[in-house]
Formats: structure tokens, sequence, C-alpha cells
């Protein structure tokens, strides 16, 4: 016998953030102005775009904030040796 499960299971933590809301939290600080976000319940997870507004973060978001990330991390530490 299978088990054919349907894509959209019920889930209370998702229940409990369509009641009340998420509750994000950073989990990744890509610049000092762009971070990515989990919520504590349901996991969903929420970058900002390049208009300042939240999205959902898909893998092409996810793969701008890596770029992101480098450049913003090579850049630092060309700033860094410069200074010493």
């Amino acid at each position: 016998m299978r088990n054919d499960y349907p894509k959209n299971q019920f889930s209370f933590s998702k229940l409990y953030c369509a009641t009340f809301g998420h509750r994000f939290r950073t989990s990744k600080k890509i610049t000092e102005f762009i971070s990515e976000y989990q919520c504590a319940n349901c996991k969903e997870e929420i970058t900002i775009n390049a208009n300042g507004t939240l999205e959902k973060l898909t893998p092409r978001y996810r793969e701008t904030n890596a770029f992101l990330a480098k450049i913003h991390e090579r850049r630092n530490r060309r700033h860094l040796s410069e200074a010493s």
C-alpha cells in the first residue's frame, strides 16, 4: 500500500504564522543593508530585494545574495589591507 501524501500538508506552525504572523530572525547577514531571514515557527525564508522590500528567498535570490556577499567580503579585505 502506497501513501501518497498531498504536497500541501497541514502544519500547526503554518497555521500559527497565518493567524499571528511570522517571527522572522536574521539567519545570514550579507552586507550591512541586505540580510536573509527565517521564521522561527514555519522556517519560511525571506530576503530584501533591490527595491528594499521583503521577498521569498528563491534560488535566484539565494544565488544573488551569495554573489553580493563574495563581492562585499573581497571589498572589505581590500580596504583592511590598504589601512595597514
